[in-house]
Formats: structure tokens, sequence, C-alpha cells
């Protein structure tokens, strides 16, 4: 499972990958976890606002801080 935060290194940014790592943690699984930080890898994925929570591939949200328990529910 690749997780990709996307983000230009604001605070909320920085707190989604730490919840995303909380989660892997709690959940038990087992995967990479990316911060993505340059805007052209961002926008290549349609997101207009950040921070974006990309799990394999997939935007699960966008504009938000995800909480532990949100991320551990998306995760696969």
């Amino acid at each position: 499972m690749k997780i990709e935060i996307l983000g230009t290194g604001c605070t909320k940014c920085k707190n989604l990958y730490d919840n995303a790592k909380k989660a892997l943690e709690e959940s038990g699984k087992s995967g990479e976890l990316l911060k993505i930080e340059d805007i052209p890898s961002i926008m290549k994925y349609g997101v207009m606002s950040t921070p974006a929570l990309v799990i394999d591939g997939e935007v699960k949200c966008a504009g938000k801080l995800a909480t532990v328990a949100e991320i551990i529910g998306m995760l696969p």
C-alpha cells in the first residue's frame, strides 16, 4: 500500500502526515508513507486544496485534516 500526503509543508499537512503514520501503526497494516510537496506532482492528482490524502493512487480526501480514525477507515 502506498500512502501519499500532498501539501506544501503547512501545519495541517504535517499533522495529516502524523495522523497517517499513526493510522498505519494502529491498524497493524504496512505501507509506504510519502510526503509530496512539489506543486507539479500535487497538480497531477487534480488537487486544488491541501492537505490531501492519496491511497494507492486514489485521492481519499482533500482540503481537510483527516483524523486517525477516518484514515483507518479509508485503508484497504
